[in-house]
């Protein structure tokens, strides 16, 4: 009995440890899909180093908008655009940021996965799935 729970412990962290790896490999192609992305659509406001421009747009590193739970907000601010003045952590921002709706859903995942691990962020990865879901209630 001793044995086989031995072994069954084994097993559940090999297959553990593999399927973390595997998800490990899935969020490391999706930061380097996001980097694309965001080199050719966000950086030229958010800058490089995802500081933004003081009064004009809003920086995503070390942003509690970006490192929050609320990732229906972010997909939102992707597909429709924002026009409003708005508050991010004590500080306004007033540059309309365009829409990019011609963003598909694995894109906009894929962006939103680097934007929340890069720079000082440590946030969660967006799927596919969330950005659907999020989409269909903006329609």
């Amino acid at each position: 009995m001793q044995r086989i729970f031995i072994v069954f412990v084994f097993v559940f962290f090999f297959v553990a440890g593999a399927s973390a790896q595997t998800n490990n490999k899935v969020v490391a192609a999706s930061i380097a899909r996001g980097k694309t992305v965001y080199l050719q659509r966000c950086m030229v406001c958010h800058q490089a180093d995802g500081g933004g421009v003081p009064k004009l747009n809003a920086p995503l590193d070390a942003s509690t908008a970006v490192n929050g739970s609320d990732i229906s907000k972010l997909i939102k601010y992707i597909v429709k655009g924002l026009n409003d003045r708005i508050e991010i952590d004590g500080e306004f921002y007033a540059n309309a940021m365009p829409a990019a709706a011609d963003l598909t859903d694995q894109q906009i995942a894929d962006v939103l996965t680097f934007i929340r691990s890069s720079w000082s962020n440590k946030a969660a990865a967006v799927t596919v799935a969330q950005v659907k879901q999020t989409r269909s209630k903006l329609k």
